[in-house]
């Protein structure tokens, strides 16, 4: 179709254009910041992303998808306190581990603030892991398709389009130019709100040779005609989200094509956005979107062209991506509850009262939950545990920690109530690291307790690893506020 260009559009789409985006030295600094604090890429063992998963546990899976070659995304955090999204692949999807460590190690040289960055691999065995920033605040599949408390803002869906093209634009710089299967779930937002490109897009799909899993409909027609994926066939997945972002719904190409062919472009715009911008603005979009969506590959601009014909759509961009999303801000701390307030402190005494107080209320409901009633063979374990206890409200924390550890040495149940109150135990006997070690361990069988991530802190403290403990200090409030709001 031929669609004529606008004022700002005019001149972009050259495949030799050679403007500039002029970047502020403020959010170039934040940026450098940001990437420095960032590890080098690395291979990791499968122990410890066993563990940092919670051994793979149900409660960590963030995204499931794939009839084909299905995967598993978990949420994890590595015993620096880091957070990391781990994809488990179907072992059919990369038969030669060689080819993955390749592919993983190229995309993991990718640094940049507009995405959510790869950090690490394995390829022990038939495992086939990647490893990457978690980005807390779901994808924008979740908050256009099936938000729930108010709908993306239109300077927000700007913000959106304008940070994925910037992301495009890098990998391109860095030859990395082809993106596999470019939706709205591979769109995630980090602690602030704002949204980044998930890095396990940039790597190839060896299974089948395939890389588009979506409805033929949203597929580029070239790659329907020949199997291969192109630069042009990820600006013409591009377009199909700036569509997603126009009218908050998954609307096929051939369609919004036809909407805008007769002008109907009323039909194709989100209901939700009436009054945030002007008609002007959403043509500018809609344009936008029917070049990247052009027939014939040649025809639609490159990244670059994309991001120097978004900056001038912004809107609002004094204003915080979290206050537009209507999210907290992630890098704030939540104000401390008494036992944060504790752990801070390092004050022992009131955390064994709490502890103390809360005795095994938190095994509840798990699937390893303590109970003093146990068949005959589990006799032992249980009067171990009752002696830990006595010896707990006594305070007497050597032999505390010499009942808890028989109960946990015979290991034919976990608690990890037991676990915790070890871990004290050791904090109050000067031996941090063994605290440490068993708050993780509690953390392990029971991912989503605050007391665990508590104890974490506490250890970290006391071991002079300040920006862990922070970490796991707003870590465990973040879930106590989350426990308290589900209440």
């Amino acid at each position: 179709m031929g669609c004529k260009c606008s004022k700002l559009t005019k001149c972009c789409w050259s495949s030799g254009y050679n403007g500039s985006v002029p970047e502020d030295s403020n959010e170039v600094n934040e940026e450098k910041s940001e990437l420095d604090d960032l590890p080098a890429f690395r291979e990791y063992n499968i122990e410890t992303l066993r563990m940092a998963t919670s051994g793979f546990s149900v409660e960590n899976i963030v995204s499931e998808h794939g009839e084909k070659a299905p995967n598993v995304v978990y949420k994890g955090k590595l015993e620096n306190q880091r957070r990391v999204a781990v994809k488990r692949f179907n072992r059919s999807a990369w038969p030669d581990a060689r080819q993955f460590l390749e592919e993983a190690r190229a995309v993991g040289q990718l640094r940049n603030h507009r995405l959510a960055n790869l950090l690490g691999c394995c390829g022990e065995g038939d495992e086939r892991l990647l490893v990457a920033e978690f980005m807390p605040n779901d994808t924008l599949a979740k908050h256009l398709f099936h938000w729930e408390t108010q709908p993306m803002k239109w300077a927000m869906r700007l913000r959106v389009a304008l940070h994925l093209a910037q992301a495009l634009e890098y990998c391109t710089s860095k030859g990395r130019a082809l993106y596999h299967d470019l939706n709205a779930y591979r769109i995630v937002f980090d602690d602030e709100g704002n949204p980044r490109l998930s890095c396990f897009g940039l790597m190839k799909n060896r299974r089948d040779g395939k890389s588009y899993s979506t409805n033929l409909a949203f597929t580029p027609p070239e790659y329907l005609r020949t199997g291969r994926v192109t630069p042009e066939s990820v600006i013409y997945s591009f377009g199909t989200l700036l569509l997603d972002l126009l009218s908050g719904k998954h609307i096929p190409p051939s369609h919004a094509l036809d909407l805008i062919r007769d002008r109907n472009i009323q039909m194709l715009t989100d209901s939700c956005l009436e009054g945030q911008f002007t008609n002007d603005d959403g043509t500018e979009l809609v344009q936008l979107a029917s070049h990247c969506l052009q027939y014939e590959p040649r025809e639609r601009p490159n990244s670059k062209s994309l991001v120097a014909a978004l900056i001038p759509l912004q809107k609002d961009t004094e204003v915080p991506s979290h206050e537009l999303m209507g999210i907290q801000d992630g890098a704030a701390a939540l104000p401390l509850s008494p036992l944060g307030e504790a752990c801070l402190r390092i004050d022992l005494t009131a955390i064994y009262e709490i502890l103390e107080k809360l005795g095994y209320e938190d095994d509840k409901g798990t699937a390893t939950e303590v109970s003093f009633q146990m068949r005959t063979n589990q006799k032992q374990e249980t009067l171990n545990t009752k002696k830990g206890d006595v010896a707990f409200q006594h305070k007497d924390f050597i032999a505390a920690t010499e009942f808890y550890s028989q109960f946990i040495d015979v290991g034919n149940m976990v608690s990890p109530t037991v676990h915790a109150r070890r871990s004290l135990s050791y904090l109050m006997t000067n031996l941090p690291q063994e605290a440490l070690n068993d708050a993780l361990q509690a953390q392990a069988i029971s991912p989503i307790w605050h007391i665990a991530s508590y104890l974490q802190a506490v250890a970290l403290f006391v071991l002079g690893r300040e920006n862990e403990a922070q970490a796991a200090l707003k870590e465990g409030s973040t879930l106590e506020n989350k426990r308290s709001t589900n209440a």
